[in-house]
Formats: C-alpha cells, structure tokens, sequence
C-alpha cells in the first residue's frame, strides 16, 4: 500500500471514529490527510470505498484480537482472555475500536455473526465449568465487555480497571 493511501486510510478513520462516518466529508479527510479529494477517489471511488477498506481492517484486528481466545484448551483461560480483551487494547488502536462501536448502529455494517465463534467458545467454557445456563452467560459475559469497551473509549482504562479484577474474580479465573 503506498505512503498516500495509508495517510488518507488514517486520516479517514481518526475522522470517522470521532465524528461519524455521516458526519465526514471526502473534504474534510483530504484536508487532514494533506492530499486531494481526487486522490481519495483514485485509490477508493467514493466515501463509502474509503470505509469498506477500513472495515476489513477492522474486522481482521477483530480476528487477530480474539485468536488466543479461540485457541484455547483451558475454560478457565478462555474467560480469563476474554475478559482481558477490553483492558489491553492499547490506546493507539482506540479509534478502529471506536469505529466498530460506531458502526454497530448502521445496519449495513452491523455483523453480529463476526462474534459468533468467540460467542461459541465462550459456551463451551461456561458448560464445561457447568454453568446451569452457558449460552446466557457468554451473552452475558460479552455484553458486559461491550459496555466495559465502550466506557474504556470514551474514558480510558484507569477508571475501569477494578472491572476487569471483578470480572476475573467473578468467574474465579
């Protein structure tokens, strides 16, 4: 990918995380970007192109995230990750998981099928550990980890670091 591409590619999603995709112009990103609006139309056609290449990214780093999770032998551990998951994201990657949140609410984007294997496993743990309701508390557990995400990014770790020490005493894990 060139030097360009990956400028107008972080200028568009530093944009879009902050103010919503609806809310950005193919101006305003060629403006942070440094480059011409005809540039953005070069490499990616429309606005729409610009976050479709975007998306994959961000569901790759959704995969790569959960990898070890999802490999995992041990229940105990899978819980253990996948509470630890909103806690070591690390603050440079904060704008592609703001975008995801963000995109939750456009139905085109929305892909809740995407969590659907780490959903799975955390099941799997749950009725391993014979939890009376495995299916429930991994929604459970996921939901309150989406909140926990949202509340890292929009407050930064610090305030919500004794929920993760909770959650993993929670499950004793």
């Amino acid at each position: 990918m060139s030097d360009k591409k990956d400028t107008i590619l972080s200028a568009a999603l530093s944009l879009f995380a902050e103010e919503g995709y609806d809310a950005v112009s193919t101006y305003k990103i060629a403006s942070k970007a440094g480059v011409s609006e005809g540039l953005i139309f070069r490499h990616f056609e429309n606005k729409k192109g610009l976050l479709d290449a975007i998306v994959v990214d961000v569901e790759q780093r959704i995969q790569q995230v959960f990898a070890p999770m999802l490999s995992e032998t041990s229940p105990e551990e899978t819980i253990r990750l996948t509470i630890s998951v909103p806690f070591d994201i690390e603050p440079e990657e904060y704008d592609f998981w703001r975008l995801q949140f963000k995109l939750k609410w456009q139905t085109e984007y929305n892909k809740p099928e995407k969590m659907k294997s780490v959903l799975d496993k955390l099941t799997w743990a749950f009725r391993y550990l014979h939890y009376p309701a495995p299916a429930m508390e991994a929604q459970f557990l996921l939901q309150v980890l989406d909140s926990v995400s949202i509340s890292i990014l929009r407050d930064g770790l610090a305030p919500s670091k004794k929920l993760k020490n909770f959650l993993l005493s929670k499950y004793s894990v």
